[in-house]
């Protein structure tokens, strides 16, 4: 069906309501902008879904988000789980307390009970009440940090992560068996609730989330230990992160904690930054202001679902810089194993696992306190998927898992990135060095001296609409049709092709099959163990190419970084 089809077939369908027909027939005469919203149904993918909120099939609306509840359902009356329910939480973009109560109505009508967060509550939250109320399923409402005009819809299982293969196709299948949104049950909440199929969580549950997460401390002492107590600065960025970062701070003893007040409340325009990502300095910049008020010590900064953080450290120069996933994930893995090895609690079969396009300055780390360090591919799920098997095979201890994207967990009790977690964890580290004379930028330079002058970039370019999507098409097959020979005067060694499997030593003809998943990414390792990686954002319109290199001093890591970034720029543009 083309476009056109698609976009009278929703005129014409008794399901959609009037308000909805009334916004498509204001874009009667504009084609193009009908083709954007019909060209084809707003694909549930293994992440769920996610898009542009509006009326249309490849929009996200009451439609789609009741079409993927209804196909979920369906897979779980299948499973025959129906019973277990499923746990429901969301964020602060436009519509997700609507779709959350929609997505919980249409399970309710299907004889699934729904436990639903009151307000607004980070995703490892819900991935924490999936495991505590013992359910089939769980569902979120979130975009992450996308623009504005985004919002998204991920599923979870049993096991508190993500759906993985091959649960995540089977879903996929029944979400597109509804072919018709007249198939689409939904049950009216005041039914709902007098048959015990609509429940509001407590506040209950939201203290024993606590419980675990300042379980996760390594040295609860340092806070009233340290003399000159430290100062946090805050951002939840108009996200969900504001109430529980700021109750887990305070419950682990952190007093001087300065929230931005511009940016504490709710705010689905996100009015001060436009794009909520805390990899974007830009989201800093009341932060920074607020800190030199106050003297403060770190900038910490969680995304709208408050999974992922982001940090701000002072430099020699008493200058706020960026620290970068891959810096706060060394950072970590170095403090825990460290201060958990001191005190005898480093497990003999522990393991750190992080995602492929993540730093490599992991391994030495690793292998300096004798513990195992894997990897799985892109997507925090396969962390969580690691968890679930160390705990049912005993093989190892999950210690730490991060990916470079600003997404950590430490702790079992979610499966999921926790930024809540993560940033009770920083400022436990921030201040652990400066009772111990340093700063996170000084310990920082310490682990370079000590490991290797590791660095790592990331590029995006970002690709919006149909056009966009057929530019990433078009830039993947060229690179697999062609495999590069060379990147910035290096020889390719390696070229790993994760969505054919196939993996090709191009000096010596070897190959190997891949252990992991399929997936659509290009990896490349050059002759002087230089990487690279290109791979589309499953969240975002973007090609996303990572580097990862070792240099002599920093400074020559920084020129390798530049050199293969120039080369990559030729190599598209030339496509």
């Amino acid at each position: 069906m083309d476009h056109m089809s698609r976009y009278y077939q929703w005129l014409s369908d008794p399901s959609i309501d009037e308000r909805t027909k009334a916004e498509l027939r204001l874009i009667a005469e504009d084609e193009k902008e009908i083709k954007e919203r019909f060209y084809k149904e707003l694909e549930f993918g293994t992440g769920g879904l996610r898009g542009i909120i509006g009326a249309g099939s490849n929009r996200l609306n009451t439609y789609t988000v009741g079409k993927a509840t209804q196909g979920l359902a369906n897979y779980i009356k299948k499973e025959g789980t129906e019973a277990k329910g499923v746990a429901i939480a969301y964020d602060s973009r436009h519509m997700s307390p609507e779709f959350a109560q929609i997505a919980g109505l249409v399970l309710a009508a299907n004889g699934i009970p729904a436990y639903v967060y009151p307000s607004l509550r980070p995703t490892p939250m819900l991935s924490f009440a999936v495991r505590h109320f013992g359910c089939t399923a769980g569902i979120v409402v979130t975009a992450s940090h996308n623009p504005p005009e985004y919002n998204g819809y991920k599923v979870y299982w049993a096991d508190g992560a993500q759906v993985v293969a091959p649960r995540d196709t089977g879903i996929i299948d029944e979400v597109n068996a509804v072919t018709q949104y007249g198939e689409i049950l939904r049950m009216e909440l005041n039914e709902a609730e007098e048959k015990g199929l609509y429940h509001m969580i407590s506040e209950e549950v939201d203290e024993l989330y606590d419980t675990q997460v300042l379980a996760q401390r390594i040295c609860p002492e340092i806070v009233d230990e340290l003399e000159e107590q430290l100062t946090v600065v805050y951002t939840p960025i108009h996200g969900s992160g504001n109430l529980p970062v700021r109750r887990v701070l305070k419950k682990a003893g952190y007093q001087n904690v300065f929230v931005v007040a511009e940016q504490a409340e709710p705010d689905g325009d996100f009015t001060t930054v436009g794009y909520p990502n805390p990899e974007d300095p830009n989201v800093f910049t009341l932060a920074k202001k607020l800190s030199e008020e106050k003297n403060g010590d770190i900038i910490v900064g969680t995304d709208p679902d408050c999974d992922r953080v982001g940090a701000m450290v002072k430099n020699e120069k008493g200058e706020f810089v960026v620290l970068s996933g891959n810096m706060v994930g060394v950072l970590l893995t170095e403090y825990i194993l460290s201060q958990k090895a001191q005190r005898g609690l480093l497990p003999k079969n522990g393991a750190v696992v992080k995602t492929i396009v993540s730093t490599e300055m992991i391994q030495p780390i690793c292998e300096s306190f004798g513990v195992e360090k894997m990897e799985v591919l892109t997507g925090f799920k396969f962390i969580g998927e690691k968890i679930k098997e160390f705990e049912e095979t005993g093989a190892y201890a999950y210690i730490f898992g991060f990916e470079e994207s600003y997404g950590y967990l430490a702790g079992t009790y979610a499966r999921d990135k926790d930024a809540v977690v993560a940033t009770m964890l920083l400022c436990e580290m921030a201040a652990y060095y400066k009772k111990n004379g340093m700063t996170l930028y000084q310990a920082l330079q310490k682990l370079y001296e000590k490991y290797g002058y590791y660095l790592d970039g990331v590029k995006a370019i970002t690709l919006k609409g149909l056009d966009g999507v057929e530019r990433i098409q078009k830039i993947m097959a060229a690179l697999r049709e062609t495999t590069p020979k060379v990147f910035a005067g290096k020889a390719v060694v390696w070229a790993k092709d994760y969505k054919t499997q196939a993996f090709r030593n191009l000096q010596t003809g070897e190959t190997q099959k891949s252990t992991l998943p399929l997936s659509d990414v290009l990896y490349y390792t050059l002759e002087d163990g230089t990487w690279l990686c290109v791979r589309p954002s499953g969240t975002e319109p973007k090609l996303k190419f990572y580097i990862g290199v070792k240099g002599e001093s920093l400074g020559e890591a920084k020129e390798k970084v530049a050199a293969v970034e120039k080369d990559l720029d030729e190599k598209i543009a030339a496509i």
